[in-house]
């Protein structure tokens, strides 16, 4: 039987493919060769042939290693245009990365800027908000309210004469400091609006208790004074904690280069502070020039009662007129 038959319209001779299968076959099979080829000769269609049995599979190899070098060649185009599209991906992804990455450091520094800027805003607030308050106004002031109590001492002690002297440089600072703060707008300060008074209100408050104590001035008299200072230097507290801005530290408090408000005194209040001082330095005169219990003196002290009432109720009805705060809005 033959290995493969190949059956073809051929136009070669026919005696080249019964030389093929009798070298094949050997002598035996060169009658069946011969019958075919007669056969083949007869209808002209089938030829039998080992060589195109051999260039077929050739060719098939050929056309395998065709097939199988266009396969790897789509392969490896198929895996780099894998290689490039993945590192597209991985480079859009690494500028994405990127691009946040400066916008985040963008913010970042955008935001400490404007920090930095609101700490230099609140610093300079701050510097804004304290003053030099060691000006010779308000050591005057100081200086005053520290005399105070020993001129109260002084007249205590029977010492009306020395007791005057001192009264008298008392009021001469006060006029003092008042002067020199109009005059030159350097030495004034906020704080001083709330000093001067209050060292007035010390020394009246001193003043008025060693004279009541001599009996040289009545207790209703004292009782009036002392109680309006009093209701006066608690409302100072409360304004001070009411206009001071967080937070409410005691150090901040009691910080006086720390302004938070401002005293605008009354007409009425100014002639009070002249009508106790003249009453003041009129009883304690009275031992001196010997003129106890005079009808004008008993008259001074009614007006002075008067004012001073009148004063507590001015700064209880204009309460937003006499105490200004301080603050600035952001």
């Amino acid at each position: 039987m033959l290995p493969a038959i190949v059956f073809r319209q051929v136009q070669r001779p026919l005696h080249h493919g019964a030389a093929t299968l009798e070298h094949v076959l050997g002598v035996g099979g060169s009658s069946f060769v011969n019958c075919l080829n007669r056969y083949a000769a007869a209808t002209g269609f089938i030829r039998i042939s080992f060589l195109d049995i051999k260039q077929r599979r050739n060719w098939e190899l050929a056309r395998l290693r065709l097939y199988a070098d266009a396969k790897k060649q789509s392969l490896h185009q198929r895996t780099v245009e894998g290689r490039h599209l993945l590192q597209g991906v991985i480079d859009r992804q690494r500028a994405e990365l990127i691009e946040r990455k400066n916008f985040l450091v963008d913010d970042i520094r955008e935001a400490r800027h404007k920090v930095q800027e609101r700490v230099r805003e609140k610093i300079d607030e701050i510097r804004e908000e304290r003053e030099n308050i060691m000006t010779i106004p308000n050591m005057l002031t100081i200086s005053r309210a520290i005399l105070s109590p020993y001129i109260g001492y002084v007249i205590v002690q029977g010492d009306f004469t020395l007791g005057m002297s001192l009264l008298a440089i008392a009021g001469v600072s006060d006029l003092l400091d008042g002067q020199i703060a109009r005059r030159w707008p350097s030495q004034a300060s906020k704080a001083g609006s709330f000093l001067d008074p209050m060292a007035d209100k010390l020394l009246m408050g001193s003043l008025v208790i060693a004279l009541c104590y001599t009996d040289l001035i009545p207790m209703w008299l004292t009782g009036i004074v002392v109680f309006r200072d009093v209701f006066l230097l608690a409302a100072g507290f409360v304004i001070r904690y009411i206009s001071l801005p967080p937070p409410k530290t005691f150090s901040r408090y009691f910080d006086a280069t720390h302004v938070t408000a401002q005293l605008e005194p009354t007409l009425l209040s100014k002639i009070n502070t002249g009508v106790q001082l003249a009453t003041i330095g009129l009883s304690l005169g009275a031992p001196i020039w010997n003129y106890l219990d005079h009808p004008a003196l008993h008259g001074l002290w009614y007006l002075t009662g008067l004012t001073t009432a009148a004063t507590a109720l001015s700064y209880v009805m204009n309460r937003h007129n006499t105490f200004k705060i301080i603050q600035k809005k952001t």
